[in-house]
């Protein structure tokens, strides 16, 4: 089996000149539905554009292995790109190092996974070779948390294991270990006056918010990491600021940890909310919170003597990979899988510096990506 060097280029530059980010997926939705029925699969797509406010669903292929001595294998990618992604163009440098005119992501994150399940599969179906029923699932919004395969009837999925492609370095790198992601949200009420002439009769929203956040330990916090990442407040400069809203989030491998780390952030809002007080005049009052929070991803922990490792494992050994099992800090669809009985795990696929102008990835790793897509589906 051989990679076809200049088709999965030639496959990845277009992937990349298509406008893709978050819930407006329609046009790539469209074209992989088109390569996965030239290659022989039954597709579909699902309705989850409309339950998340998107212009496409999820598109998934199935194509029936030519053997029963093989497992079925799902392998999956993410249709989306983060922001900025609207013009995107590939770049290619003469030592092979693929860029964007660096005024968009290059979108690598996850068109390189998705052309090595492509052009893997190619490669397993020319050559004829044995395989098992293969499973393919490309998702939306998956840089939103996962918001696609959350919503996915995994009633179809046949395979037990499952190899995402959406992981930097180079082919050869797979996370078995990934954590909870939780994200908060704080609305904390004050009162509104003229900072000017009556300040005293305004409870200061935003005070309030910021004594909490002061006290809030963020970064590394143990295992776990801790961020406040946005903040809005206020109308204008000469008026106490009536409501604040105050979002973040905190990741770990400890799913009740997380839960708790994030139940301890909801008291010290309401703690600092009371602190604060002003005498309007229907008299003294403080301020008050509303906190909520939302589980988009729990954390998973796929043992490294496991069938889905092992055979990555053995694959990488046949193709003189590392093979590395390794954590990661970062969410993937892969979270959604694991809970919903699959046990999969990350493959790096060779993209660098995602969510940034400065992403790149290297044509040599395209194809090595491919060739372990078409040596994971053919091993028994």
């Amino acid at each position: 089996m051989e990679v076809n060097k200049e088709r999965i280029l030639k496959e990845f530059m277009g992937l990349i000149a298509i406008d893709s980010e978050s819930l407006c997926e329609r046009k790539m939705a469209d074209k992989l539905k088109s390569i996965l029925a030239d290659l022989g699969f039954q597709v579909s797509e699902d309705n989850v554009g409309s339950l998340i406010g998107g212009n496409a669903g999820n598109v998934y292929g199935y194509l029936k292995g030519n053997t029963q001595d093989i497992k079925p294998i799902l392998f999956s990618g993410h249709m989306d790109t983060v922001k900025p992604g609207i013009g995107k163009k590939a770049i290619l440098g003469e030592d092979g190092k693929i860029t964007s005119d660096g005024t968009t992501v290059l979108g690598s994150d996850d068109i390189s996974g998705v052309v090595e399940i492509l052009e893997g599969i190619r490669m397993v179906l020319e050559a004829d070779a044995p395989r098992g029923d293969i499973e393919v699932l490309f998702s939306v919004c998956e840089e939103s948390y996962g918001g696609g395969a959350a919503n996915f009837d995994y009633s179809k999925i046949k395979s037990k294991i499952a190899y995402v492609l959406d992981l930097t370095d180079s082919p050869g790198i797979a996370a078995v270990k990934a954590p909870s992601i939780v994200s908060f949200k704080a609305k904390v009420i004050g009162k509104a006056a003229h900072s000017g002439f009556e300040p005293e009769k305004g409870v200061n929203s935003l005070k309030a918010a910021a004594n909490a956040i002061a006290r809030i330990q963020q970064g590394h916090v143990g295992e776990m990491t801790v961020n406040v990442g946005t903040i809005k407040a206020g109308k204008a400069n000469n008026i106490v600021a009536e409501e604040t809203m105050v979002t973040g989030e905190v990741r770990g491998f400890n799913h009740e940890e997380v839960i708790e780390a994030v139940k301890a952030i909801g008291e010290i809002f309401h703690e600092e909310a009371g602190k604060v007080t002003g005498e309007p005049p229907e008299g003294p009052m403080s301020a008050r919170c509303e906190f909520d929070y939302k589980v988009h991803i729990r954390a998973f922990d796929i043992p490294k003597d496991s069938e889905v490792c092992i055979r990555f494992q053995n694959a990488c050994a046949n193709l003189g990979l590392e093979g590395g099992l390794v954590s990661t800090h970062g969410g993937s669809d892969n979270a959604v899988f694991v809970e919903k009985g699959i046990q999969g795990i990350v493959l790096s696929c060779g993209m660098s510096n995602v969510h940034s102008v400065t992403e790149y990835c290297y044509v040599d790793d395209l194809y090595k990506g491919a060739e372990l897509v078409a040596e994971l589906l053919t091993a028994k």
